[in-house]
């Protein structure tokens, strides 16, 4: 799909894109620059509804706290390392 960039710099996203991300009025998107030139767009999650499944999920075991630190600590390398 390609769209054309306005005078403005706005770019207007075809529906089926937006659809299917959830993209909607208000939805916040984070814009990477890749070593190779790559533009990296992301959806970021907002309010409550992003929230879901976060604690537990059905059939599941709760995670530790040793557990849950981990994967945050790993998160956040990984972000800085994607970054650079």
């Amino acid at each position: 799909m390609v769209s054309t960039v306005t005078d403005k710099g706005q770019v207007t996203l075809p529906k089926a894109i937006r659809d299917r991300l959830g993209i909607r009025p208000g939805s916040k998107l984070e814009f990477e620059i890749e070593g190779d030139g790559t533009l990296r767009v992301r959806v970021l999650t907002r309010g409550s509804a992003g929230l879901f499944g976060l604690l537990a999920r059905p059939g599941e075991d709760a995670r530790s706290l040793e557990e849950m630190e981990s994967g945050i600590v790993a998160a956040v390398k990984e972000r800085s390392r994607v970054r650079r």
